[in-house]
């Protein structure tokens, strides 16, 4: 079976292309920079671009399967061609599809649901990842400051990653949204806690005010627009990012790993 992975060099993307890999399957990763990307051995790195469709015809001819990312990988910006990218999955003759789903909907979900193509999404909550912005805070002071005190079920991107992989090589997930959690809803300062641990040092977590926190995000050199959202998100949070689902274990046959793993294969990040 042929795959073609877009998004591949992203954090989730090269985490697919691997374990698909790993798994002795034909792997073509997607990239606007072929010359810089770097795969495991056998993988084949096409050149090509998610909004130019001849590029995406001659990657995706002869492939059972595609992973779909929703966005433009140069801006960031929300596929505009979803019908298009759809039609020519179709007159490829690609079988499964998999879609990793992020905050809003591109053009290319409901070019899915509307098409003939098997297709299912991959709904994180919130990625581990979003740890790293506490990096600096923790290397400086061993501290985490937030607005939000909310637990999250945060997941790893290797687990988003082994549900894509079942989604890729297995029918039976046509129509299906899967959320996708870690094994536990942890708080700010139990994850404070778990990244402490793994320093073996105390990490103190700081409750801040709306303002506190305004300036907090500019410090990371977010703009108004997201500060806002920041903020906003932090006092309204979706009930839906603290529930602990199954959909990992279920899937995978496997356990999500946990935030304590991923703050232990991350630690130097926070060392200072």
């Amino acid at each position: 079976m042929t795959i073609l992975v877009t998004g591949a060099t992203g954090n989730v993307g090269r985490r697919i292309v691997a374990q698909l890999a790993e798994r002795g399957e034909s792997v073509r990763a997607l990239t606007r920079r072929p010359d810089r990307a770097r795969f495991p051995d056998g993988v084949v790195a096409v050149q090509g671009d998610l909004t130019d469709l001849d590029s995406m015809r001659a990657a995706m001819e002869g492939c059972e399967a595609v992973h779909f990312i929703t966005f433009d990988g140069a801006t960031g910006a929300p596929l505009q061609n979803g019908e298009e990218l759809v039609a020519l999955a179709a007159a490829s003759g690609v079988r499964r599809v998999s879609v990793l789903g992020g905050w809003n909907e591109s053009t290319l979900e409901p070019a899915l649901r509307a098409g003939n193509v098997p297709w299912a999404q991959l709904a994180p909550v919130e990625y581990m990842t979003n740890a790293l912005d506490w990096a600096p805070e923790v290397a400086g002071h061993r501290r985490v400051r937030t607005l939000a005190d909310w637990p999250s079920a945060m997941i790893h991107a290797d687990d988003i990653a082994a549900v894509a992989i079942v989604l890729l090589t297995q029918d039976g997930h046509d129509g299906q949204v899967y959320y996708l959690t870690g094994p536990e809803a942890l708080t700010p300062a139990e994850r404070a806690a778990r990244i402490g641990a793994a320093l073996d040092e105390p990490v103190e977590w700081i409750h801040l005010t709306e303002d506190e926190e305004r300036e907090r995000l500019r410090s990371l050199g977010y703009g108004e627009e997201y500060v806002a959202f920041g903020v906003e998100l932090a006092k309204n949070p979706p009930q839906v990012g603290q529930i602990v689902q199954d959909a990992v274990t279920r899937l995978t046959g496997q356990p999500a790993r946990t935030f304590a793993q991923w703050a232990r294969e991350n630690v130097d990040a926070f060392r200072g």
